[in-house]
């Protein structure tokens, strides 16, 4: 792709986007496939924004479009996820040093091995499990954002005592599920050393390597994938999502 393309900027639903939506110099709006892509210029910078929906495959319809339509040179999604790391706290912020599909592979003996998606060990082996981040991109991220002190939570995100949200580098899980589960979080954590989960990252890392796109993956956790995650994501989403969504902002110049 051409390095003067746009960024493709990717997100699940509106709460993810409403912030971005608001500051967009909006040019244009396009439908493809039933998805919008909003064309304009975010803090003067070409951009493509688009609502891809929950869950990995419209994640990765949409950015095969941007790749493919509208010539992204680099693709990043922003949003919320749910807490895996018992260190990570509502509000803090994962930015992925890798993206893993954590319901891929191989059941046997009723029981899920996780495998590289698009890989089966019988069939076309691989040792890789997930996909790493572009590591000059990473180095950017992390020069740019070295330093920032994000916003404090309000007293209900914070759980009553002040806070300010921490920020951190990670492994991202990816899988078609809402995790509400205290035992599968456990399980996650332990498994894969992650510190978030969500529906998305993994497949957009997925295409982005096939199309030899950098990727990137913001995410602030709204839960933390518990007995109580629903109620949280309710409750904290909106609060959440504008720290993601600033973080972004921050890191346009960059990508």
């Amino acid at each position: 792709m051409a390095s003067s393309g746009p960024i493709g900027l990717i997100c699940a639903i509106p709460q993810e986007l409403l912030e971005l939506r608001a500051a967009l110099d909006h040019d244009q709006r396009i439908e493809v496939g039933g998805f919008g892509f909003d064309l304009g210029r975010l803090d003067d910078r070409p951009v493509v924004l688009a609502e891809a929906g929950i869950g990995k495959v419209n994640t990765a319809a949409v950015a095969t479009l941007l790749a493919a339509r509208f010539h992204a040179r680099v693709l990043v999604f922003s949003g919320v996820a749910g807490g895996l790391d018992p260190k990570l706290a509502i509000g803090d912020v994962v930015i992925a040093a890798k993206a893993i599909q954590h319901d891929c592979g191989v059941i046997e003996n009723e029981r899920l091995h996780p495998y590289q998606a698009g890989h089966v060990p019988f069939f076309n082996p691989t040792r890789d499990l997930g996909y790493e981040a572009d590591p000059g991109l990473l180095s950017r991220v992390r020069s740019r954002l070295e330093g920032l002190a994000l916003p404090p939570l309000s007293a209900a995100a914070a759980g009553g005592e002040p806070r300010r949200p921490q920020l951190v580098y990670g492994t991202i899980l990816a899988g078609d599920q809402f995790i509400h589960c205290e035992a599968t979080r456990e399980r996650l954590q332990r498994e894969f050393q992650a510190q978030a989960v969500a529906m998305e990252g993994g497949a957009l890392a997925q295409v982005a390597g096939r199309l030899r796109l950098p990727w990137l993956e913001i995410r602030a956790l709204s839960d933390l994938a518990g007995a109580q995650s629903r109620f949280d994501f309710a409750a904290f989403v909106d609060e959440v999502a504008a720290s993601s969504a600033m973080i972004l902002r921050r890191l346009l110049p960059v990508l």
